[in-house]
């Protein structure tokens, strides 16, 4: 019991981090825009977000007016509290943290659009569940707003396309994109598997540290070459014009079937939020801070 309740005021301590402190690798990516942004406008803009983002760290308030759904990347190891329990204590975590920090209510029935008024509904929050061998558990919050959530895409390429094919998705993607998803964003790319591990891998690589390459250097390549090519879209900063559009681009793939080449994209907005915390068997506790793919 005391394990739980000691999970679940971390839960709400890190859901509050994740909300209202940027982690640094995305404030730095940020700063770095502002130092290779060659447009006025665009830098104005820049100096807008950091200051923004500067009011929410020492207020601790929202630093961004949608605080979206709450998903939960979690490593299941060897731990004293079941799943089941686990899962719970996030369901109630969310309730409170929204009254506690507080949060908008974002989640409603899609058919209603009656609201939960408390950001939890049914497959929400959603939980994706990993099994390891370690003695712990780590939970990793992941905030996603509607505005570039409502952005991604997911493209099913005859392998006919190549990755010339899937290269020209993301950069149409974006295009499409413009404004909507408050830039300089993030961009997560799956490619391969089925359709659903596709969309799965591109928001799987949007918790990889912004400045983070592939250990595959083919992979990596890739990567910095998509970057170029969507800021040489011009979109810029909350899309009003500029050299930076992106803070990244990472991808993740998987094998595929041989009549296929799926490709998924995930975008995330500048405010690109995230913290992770670790839960040992013992009961102690480690803030990762904001944690991040492939930080150990």
């Amino acid at each position: 019991m005391r394990n739980e309740l000691i999970l679940e005021n971390k839960l709400i301590e890190l859901i509050g981090l994740a909300e209202t402190d940027l982690p640094t690798d995305v404030e730095t990516s940020l700063r770095n825009s502002l130092k290779k942004e060659k447009s006025e406008l665009g830098k104005m803009n820049l100096e807008i977000i950091l200051e923004n983002v500067r009011i929410a760290r020492e207020n601790r308030i929202p630093m961004c007016q949608d605080t979206g759904i709450l998903n939960f990347f979690i490593k299941y190891g060897r731990c004293k509290i079941n799943y089941d329990k686990i899962n719970k204590i996030i369901i109630d975590s969310v309730k409170k943290a929204t009254k506690e920090i507080p949060l908008r209510p974002c989640v409603v029935n899609p058919f209603s659009r009656l609201n939960t008024n408390n950001n939890t509904g049914i497959g929400v929050p959603n939980c994706d569940v990993e099994i390891i061998s370690e003695n712990y558990v780590e939970i990793l919050v992941f905030p996603k707003g509607a505005g570039s959530e409502n952005m991604n895409n997911l493209y099913m390429l005859k392998p006919a396309n190549g990755i010339a094919g899937a290269k020209k998705f993301v950069l149409d993607t974006v295009i499409n994109s413009g404004g909507y998803p408050c830039p300089p964003i993030k961009i997560g790319v799956g490619i391969g598997g089925t359709s659903d591990i596709a969309m799965k891998l591109s928001k799987k690589a949007l918790l990889r540290q912004c400045g983070k390459k592939h250990k595959d250097e083919k992979i990596a390549s890739l990567e910095e070459e998509l970057e170029e090519m969507m800021d040489s879209t011009g979109i810029g900063t909350m899309g009003l014009g500029g050299t930076v559009t992106t803070l990244g681009v990472n991808v993740e793939y998987a094998d595929c079937h041989t009549a296929s080449l799926p490709v998924g994209i995930s975008i995330q907005c500048w405010a690109d939020r995230r913290a992770a915390m670790r839960l040992y068997d013992n009961g102690d506790v480690e803030n990762l801070s904001h944690g991040g793919i492939g930080d150990d």
